[in-house]
């Protein structure tokens, strides 16, 4: 059961960090809470302060920057709101895609996507998806803001780069242009998935050749992982060959992957599933591009 705790609620991230400096190992922040207060509950996590962040206004928006480029979205906006966000339908709608298949319907009403990715916990979708779109996540404490890559952000399972007193306030994701497809692939036999892969796909100007190709694997190394060697192997192929040659491609994969045996299966088992998903998400993206599909 939860022990007690004191809850505050600061009106700016600026008094969130000072909060969180004076509380220090004792304080935590808190956003949706899906992950935060049920490892309390089980005892796996202990804190006498909780700090509540959807008490800071401007951190739920969901839109695209000044230029147009970029998908900005708030560390609080829900999985539900991202999912049925017109801006992120019409400006990266493989993200709504991912976030449909997150969770339940009571986490994807109160989880946040910043709380999701700040908690990193290895079986989580969002972060995967961003890890291939290279997004990038703002964070705010007391020396100032600063922006990292989401390859920065994610140490390892349950561990980030963001500093204690640091709150997360918007992840920023590079908008799919004309040319761009993707697709995200998952399998698991419960609310969590066993793997996850993301695919990014951008093609020439008449649809026949990958220009570019961002291809992540998640749940199955200890944080979002890029697959370099299948995105190596999928550039500047055009889209007969890549489909031809699909399962060399896939196989490229192996030499990022690092998994370890668990409840969730044996590594060989992911190791072999992670290529038969990889080469999933590709002829998927492949087919989205005749198509014009997201």
């Amino acid at each position: 059961m939860l022990r007690p705790f004191e809850i505050h609620q600061p009106a700016t991230t600026a008094e969130a960090s000072r909060l969180c400096a004076r509380y220090g190992d004792e304080a935590a922040f808190y956003a949706g809470g899906t992950e935060l207060l049920l490892a309390m509950k089980e005892g796996l996590l202990r804190y006498r302060h909780l700090i509540d962040l959807k008490t800071i206004p401007g951190l739920r928006g969901i839109d695209c920057d000044r230029a147009g480029n970029v998908l900005c979205v708030g560390a609080l906006a829900t999985h539900r709101a991202i999912e049925r966000s017109p801006a992120v339908a019409e400006h990266l709608p493989l993200l709504a895609e991912v976030e449909r298949g997150v969770a339940n319907i009571r986490v994807k009403h109160m989880g946040t996507i910043g709380g999701n990715l700040c908690f990193a916990e290895p079986r989580a979708d969002p972060g995967t998806l961003c890890a291939a779109c290279d997004a990038t996540v703002r964070l705010e404490g007391a020396s100032g803001t600063r922006e990292v890559t989401i390859d920065e952000f994610f140490v390892g399972p349950y561990e980030t780069s963001r500093a204690p007193d640091e709150v997360l306030t918007e992840i920023r994701l590079p908008r799919f242009g004309p040319r761009t497809r993707g697709a995200y692939m998952k399998f698991g036999m419960h609310e969590r998935p066993t793997l996850g892969v993301a695919v990014v796909l951008t093609f020439s100007e008449d649809g026949t050749v990958v220009s570019d190709a961002h291809v992540a694997v998640g749940c199955v190394n200890p944080r979002p992982t890029r697959l370099r060697e299948v995105e190596d192997a999928a550039r500047g192929r055009s889209v007969v060959d890549l489909l031809r040659t699909v399962d060399e491609i896939a196989a490229a994969s192996e030499p990022a992957l690092a998994p370890v045996t668990d409840v969730h299966g044996s590594a060989e088992y992911k190791m072999a599933m992670t290529k038969v998903f990889v080469r999933r998400a590709l002829q998927t993206a492949c087919g989205r591009v005749e198509r014009r599909e997201a």
